[in-house]
């Protein structure tokens, strides 16, 4: 599909050109439409293409060593994406998915060559856009050392599941006993009063229906508390066993710089040894005797 010179305006990579330069970039790109959940390129893929979004939604994401799916961009309007691979020309990194159904501009190593030997200070906006990546990168890495995995649920958690956790609470905590307590005590003790006016004589066929029914919505409310409190146990340990992870490599690291610098010194001591007699030999080699 042809570009629209009009459409390229509006990516920063490209608001340096002129109106001439853009009439030629756009006759040598093509705007490539992805269908929703279409993947555009995967991990290992040859760097033949880059794309600059220029309508719809694009994620792109890559795994961790866990195996864990990790969003690395989703690029707005005018971002580019892949473009680092192309130029280094090595396979992709990283997964780039359409979310919806999306337009891309497609680029190769040949259109950005002409870009350049028309107007070279373009290089400046593809150095910035690299640079931008690198901090959102930066700050995703840092992210993810940081979290949290209290706030981590409570953010994905639903209503329903807040709920449960205010019920779990409530119904494990003193307040809940004494209160409970007042109004099995109070509730008996007025029907055993009334004697036969009360509405529920001994032996409490109708508080023990309640009493049943209670049960019956309070054992799946606090099961579903506690299996919330499993998935924060489990997230906590896996930030715990890679924070473990990452400091057993930087005590690794650590123990070997400082066993080649325990060698060095190894080395400053016999060079030492060797230096050292040969002087003191030097100080006691008798004066040669005189004539006469």
């Amino acid at each position: 599909m042809p570009c629209n010179p009009e459409e390229l305006k509006h990516v920063s990579l490209f608001k340096l050109l002129d109106e001439e330069e853009l009439a030629v970039l756009a006759s040598q790109v093509d705007l490539q439409c992805f269908a929703a959940r279409q993947r555009i390129f995967k991990i290992g893929d040859p760097p033949t293409n880059a794309y600059v979004l220029m309508s719809g939604a694009v994620r792109v994401s890559t795994f961790d060593e866990d195996q864990q799916e990790v969003v690395v961009d989703e690029p707005a309007h005018g971002g580019v994406f892949g473009f680092a691979s192309m130029l280094d020309q090595t396979p992709h990194q990283t997964n780039a998915m359409a979310v919806e159904e999306s337009v891309c501009l497609q680029l190769d190593l040949h259109d950005i060559e002409a870009l350049l030997q028309q107007k070279p200070q373009a290089g400046l906006d593809m150095l910035a856009m690299q640079g931008r990546q690198l901090h959102a990168s930066q700050r995703l890495i840092q992210g993810r050392e940081n979290r949290n995995p209290n706030q981590l649920i409570e953010e994905e958690s639903t209503f329903g599941e807040r709920i449960a956790d205010e019920v779990a609470r409530f119904g494990g905590s003193w307040h809940f006993i004494f209160i409970f307590a007042v109004i099995l005590v109070v509730y008996t003790s007025v029907n055993l009063a009334l004697k036969g006016r009360s509405w529920d004589p001994y032996p409490f066929i109708l508080l023990n229906l309640f009493l049943s029914m209670l049960a019956a919505i309070q054992a799946p409310v606090i099961m579903m508390s506690q299996n919330r409190q499993d998935t924060k146990d489990r997230l906590r340990s896996e930030l715990d066993f890679n924070v473990n992870r990452r400091s057993e490599s930087e005590i690794e690291g650590i123990s070997n710089r400082i066993c080649l610098l325990l060698d060095k010194v190894d080395d400053l001591e016999d060079m030492l040894r060797v230096k050292v007699p040969a002087k003191g030999a030097d100080v006691a080699k008798p004066l040669p005797e005189q004539d006469g």
